[in-house]
Formats: structure tokens, C-alpha cells, sequence
């Protein structure tokens, strides 16, 4: 399939446009700076190889660099559950966790796609109140945000989110 308006996909443009945010979703994954330099290098590499096939009436390039991404993380969490696990002290304690069960990978690797696709006055205010306790009042201290403002990104970013998290329900 040729994308639906025929331009080339251009890798320089998208490496530019996306790179930072798979590097970051493969790195907030996989938790190792090499490994996650490795992956993103080997999606832009699979994406220029079959970039005959990509069809921008079925997703935007940042979706289906995301989607490269996320089974290529998959595909390195299984591999490292299958081999033996450095012992150097800043990958102890995450060697003890088993990644042995798909469904719990894919889903939270849904959630750091869908994260790293928001916008980042609402990642900042779900990841400060939700998975750090802060409260709306110590965020705005923070941030110099007001509290009223903070809540209303809480709601749309959370809104965004759901939708994100329902569209990988279908991948």
C-alpha cells in the first residue's frame, strides 16, 4: 500500500519530528540508555524499509513509528526474560521483577505511548498528581500554574488518555 497523498516517507523529517519521543518511550520501557538508542536506530531502520507500505489513510507517521516501537520493545522484554540478567547494581533491582507475561507488558507499554503522545502541560499535571502524590496545590506552587487551571488540563488530559488507551485496544 503507497500512502494515500503518494510522498515519500521522508526518515530525516520523521526522525527529527519523532525521535525524542520514541527514544523516551523506549528508554521510560526498557530502562537501559543503550538499549533504547538500539531500538529507536532499528525503527527508523524497519520503517525505511518498508516505507512502500506505509498508508497515511490508516495512521499518522507518529502512530505507526510508535507501533514499530512498541513491538520492538515487546520483542527485547521477552528476549531479556529469556537470558540471564547483568548483576551491576543499578539493574538489580528491576532484574527482580519477571517479564514474563505479555499482557501486562503491552499495556503498560500502551500507557507510556499514550503518555508520551499528550501534550506536556497534561502529562506533567497526571504524572505529578497521579504517580507522584503531588498535590493540585504543591503543583501549582511548583509551577506557578493556578489550581483551577491545573485541574482543567486533569480533565482534558485524562479525557485524551482514555481515548489514547481505547485506540490501543485494537492493535
Amino acid at each position: 500500500m503507497h500512502s494515500k497523498d503518494d510522498s515519500p516517507f521522508d526518515v530525516r523529517k520523521a526522525f527529527a519530528e519523532n525521535g525524542g519521543a520514541l527514544y523516551a518511550f523506549a528508554l521510560n520501557a526498557l530502562r537501559d540508555q543503550a538499549e533504547a538508542q538500539d531500538c529507536v536506530q532499528e525503527v527508523f531502520i524497519r520503517a525505511w524499509r518498508s516505507r512502500e507500505r506505509y498508508d497515511s489513510s490508516r495512521a499518522s507517521v507518529r502512530t505507526w513509528l510508535f507501533a514499530i516501537t512498541r513491538n520492538l520493545v515487546i520483542d527485547s522484554l521477552r528476549a531479556r526474560a529469556r537470558r540471564p540478567t547483568p548483576s551491576d547494581p543499578e539493574r538489580i533491582e528491576w532484574a527482580s521483577d519477571p517479564v514474563t507475561e505479555d499482557v501486562p507488558i503491552v499495556e503498560r507499554l500502551a500507557l507510556y505511548e499514550s503518555l508520551a503522545t499528550m501534550t506536556y502541560e497534561h502529562r506533567e499535571v497526571i504524572v505529578a498528581v497521579h504517580l507522584e502524590g503531588v498535590s493540585y496545590q504543591e503543583l501549582s506552587e511548583r509551577t506557578g500554574v493556578p489550581v483551577a487551571t491545573l485541574r482543567t488540563r486533569m480533565y482534558y488530559g485524562l479525557r485524551s488518555l482514555r481515548t489514547a488507551l481505547e485506540g490501543n485496544d485494537g492493535r
